[in-house]
């Protein structure tokens, strides 16, 4: 089995101003420990984006931005840049987060374009995929998932993708308390390895790491974090609590 580095990351969302996210990181180094040496990602909101960066200088996290345009500057209206996005501190982004995808209409084709341009400035991807629970209980699981993968990563080889990391979502246990049972992520993970084998090469499948995310909590990341292709956790509501987070990142 290959080893892979295992990532915790955390999402806060539209939450914390900048006192906020200050206090967030000064909780989550204050006695850092990370017993599993697992690599640290936060992405706060883009008002915060500067600040989480400049503090976590020297520290063990990582930031990412929420999300980014395609385009490196131009007349969009409230939209952020990768190239602001690296200015501002960022080293990763998420693109494809189902909030993204149903709130605001991102499309296949939209997060193509995006990945293609965070690939351009050297961010690392954190690409979402995740079905909903009628695609779920209609067993289109798989197919949803490897046409969101075909879509969003369409035209990139394989050294294109190096580093790329995958975060499994299921849209119906994001912010619902529900979460997928280990043996159910662990059925998604192995088939997104699958494609990825298909598509690219053992080699990339076995390299490429794959979070889970979706109402991931203390109480139960030990036994998602236990199945054999689930890499690391893609953490919401508890990434904005440092003892929770913390906890997390110390999985058993």
């Amino acid at each position: 089995m290959t080893k892979r580095t295992p990532i915790i990351a955390g999402n806060w969302k539209m939450h914390n101003t900048l006192a906020e996210s200050a206090a967030l990181i000064e909780g989550l180094t204050k006695n850092f420990e990370n017993k599993q040496n697992a690599e640290v990602i936060v992405a706060p909101s883009y008002t915060s984006l500067a600040k989480v960066a400049e503090l976590c200088k020297g520290t063990a996290i990582q930031v990412a931005a929420q999300d980014v345009h395609w385009e490196d500057k131009g007349a969009f209206t409230s939209a952020v840049s990768p190239v602001q996005a690296k200015d501002a501190g960022a080293t990763h982004t998420i693109i494809g987060h189902s909030e993204r995808r149903s709130v605001f209409g991102d499309t296949d084709e939209i997060l193509n374009k995006k990945v293609a341009a965070a690939l351009r400035h050297g961010l690392t991807v954190i690409f979402c995929v995740g079905e909903t629970l009628e695609e779920r209980e209609a067993n289109k699981t798989l197919s949803v998932i490897e046409s969101q993968l075909e879509g969003g990563l369409k035209g990139f080889s394989e050294a294109d993708l190096k580093g790329l990391i995958i975060a499994y979502e299921p849209v119906w246990a994001i912010g619902t308390g529900k979460t997928a049972t280990p043996e159910q992520a662990q059925e998604v993970h192995a088939a997104i390895r699958k494609y990825l084998s298909g598509k690219y090469s053992d080699a990339f499948a076995q390299a490429t790491r794959i979070l889970y995310g979706g109402s991931v909590k203390d109480s139960n990341v030990d036994e998602i974090m236990a199945k054999e292709d689930v890499d690391g956790a893609l953490v919401g509501g508890q990434s904005l609590i440092a003892e929770k987070f913390r906890r997390i990142i110390n999985f058993n």
